[in-house]
């Protein structure tokens, strides 16, 4: 009750059928008194305005825009630098404009003058950061359908992403074919806004079949090691090197290594996997499933085969003598 802005930051989890539960968001605000409440996590177009109606409380509505896992400094240590875009940042404020103006207020103290930002409705903001998520999650998927045609046409799909990522109009970043989105954003936002567009009679096609591809997309790496042994793995043993959906965090939600991992024990394979920071949950959720080495080469002992499905930084340059010195099949699916 001493401060004068409270940020809501609690998690928005989504349920099977698609739909967003945001009984804990309503919880806390329940719980606190602070004049103005800021909500940042994501939550359904009409949910800021509902709770405003329910609760009789001042409420605005701002995006987390920050990506998971990518920045060397914490999140509140982001704020001091706004402009810079080595952070890739601006606020977003939806609310009333006395209320976004107040709020705004309080993370120029912080950020600046400087700082970008937008002020608009709640509804705006709100639809803003599923269209964010929604779009990034297209344009992974878009890349991954165009690497699927290179294989097949014989092109090369690095030199086509570095063609398109120097147009200004595409930009460089989330152009990388690879096994297909996961975390706990992409998915979850990605069904939520479909699931948004039905309860209105709206038919979204582009996000519904991004969705299935990128389903078809965590399997398409298992496909090629099937074809590869004339779809005969029973007993075949994997180095898998990456568990988290992606670098520099340990997030495993909807991670495409755990889809590869239920596909090949299913077959009969046997996996040996490490991860710089998601084994601890891997363990917890799949248990002894597959064994767990101490680092990436110990997990190459025996291996007839080694799979990449993260691309940590330790994995891009590894020490290929290290590897030479356990792995004498040298065959890798990357």
């Amino acid at each position: 009750s001493a401060c004068d802005l409270a940020i809501v930051c609690v998690p928005t989890p989504m349920s099977e059928n698609g739909s967003v539960d945001t009984s804990i968001v309503e919880g806390v605000i329940n719980a606190i008194k602070t004049p103005l409440i800021m909500i940042r996590s994501t939550v359904p177009p009409g949910t800021t305005d509902g709770l405003k109606q329910k609760t009789g409380r001042r409420i605005v509505f701002s995006p987390e825009l920050i990506g998971e896992g990518k920045y060397p400094v914490p999140y509140w240590k982001d704020y001091p630098h706004p402009t810079d875009m080595r952070y890739h940042i601006f606020t977003v404020f939806g609310g009333d404009k006395a209320d976004t103006s107040e709020a705004l207020q309080f993370f120029k103290k912080v950020a600046g003058a400087e700082m970008r930002y937008i002020q608009t409705t709640t509804r705006t903001a709100e639809l803003f950061k599923y269209t964010d998520n929604a779009f990034l999650a297209t344009k992974i998927t878009f890349m991954n359908e165009i690497a699927q045609l290179c294989e097949r046409m014989g092109a090369d799909v690095d030199m086509v992403r570095r063609g398109i990522g120097s147009d200004e109009r595409i930009g460089k970043r989330f152009l990388f074919p690879g096994i297909g989105y996961g975390g706990s954003c992409f998915p979850k936002d990605v069904q939520a806004l479909i699931k948004a567009s039905d309860e209105i009679d709206y038919e979204f096609e582009i996000l519904k079949a991004v969705e299935k591809v990128n389903a078809n997309q965590k399997l398409h790496l298992v496909e090629k090691i099937k074809a590869f042994y004339n779809n005969n793995i029973e007993g075949k043993h994997f180095a898998l090197w990456g568990l988290a959906f992606k670098p520099n965090t340990d997030d495993i939600r909807e991670a495409p290594a755990l889809k590869i991992i239920e596909e090949l024990v299913k077959l009969g394979a046997k996996i040996t996997a490490y991860d710089p920071e998601a084994m601890g949950n891997v363990k917890s959720k799949i248990g002894t499933t597959i064994q767990y080495a101490e680092n990436q080469y110990q997990a190459l002992e025996k291996a007839d085969a080694l799979i990449i499905a993260t691309e940590w930084t330790e994995f891009r340059t590894p020490d290929f003598e290290k590897m030479n010195t356990s792995f004498s099949n040298k065959i890798v699916f990357d």
